[in-house]
């Protein structure tokens, strides 16, 4: 699993959305440290918002995006964990048409390096809705490094080998 340099990178459209009902653009660290990946990763930031713990709205929000064919991917950050207001994953249930485990226990495996068991209170998900990825990551800042970092920069690039998300797009709606 490496860069193929042969291989032509391909930059995607990014929608990222902060879900947390504290948060404004003058706080919303993790989302400034993603935005900021995106972009230095070659990618184009295509939009971003910050909506409120509220599955109504989050589905709203959500399901303007997947119908958006200039964005290919939605990452999300916030309402992971278990409290009454976490609602990321009710939402995502809401539009999904796929669940893509893999990405949740990779996730919680590779925080268990830094967080050790308190790894279990993460609900980080993903799934595919109408050819779209949707990818939930947890709203602290050390958090969306590891998601980003050791995830999501790979499978994001259209070079990495022996196979990524990128390469899957033209087929995610084949019948």
């Amino acid at each position: 699993m490496a860069i193929d340099p042969k291989r032509t990178f391909k930059p995607i459209a990014i929608a990222l959305l902060t879900i947390s009902d504290t948060r404004d653009a003058s706080n919303d660290t993790s989302g400034d440290i993603l935005a900021e990946r995106i972009k230095t990763a070659g990618h184009r930031l295509a939009a971003r918002a910050i909506e409120r713990d509220d599955v109504p709205s989050l589905v709203n929000r959500l399901n303007n995006w997947i119908d958006d064919r200039t964005i290919d991917c939605i990452i999300t950050t916030g309402g992971t964990g278990l409290t009454g207001r976490d609602i990321t994953p009710e939402a995502l249930d809401r539009i999904k048409d796929k669940d893509i485990p893999g990405f949740g226990e990779l996730f919680r495996w590779i925080s268990y390096e830094t967080i050790g068991t308190s790894t279990v209170q993460s609900r980080a998900c993903a799934v595919l809705a109408r050819g779209t990825y949707v990818f939930a990551l947890p709203g602290s800042n050390g958090a969306v490094k590891d998601g980003w970092d050791r995830i999501l920069a790979e499978q994001l690039d259209s070079r990495n080998r022996p196979c990524n998300f990128v390469e899957l797009m033209s087929r995610l709606q084949e019948v």
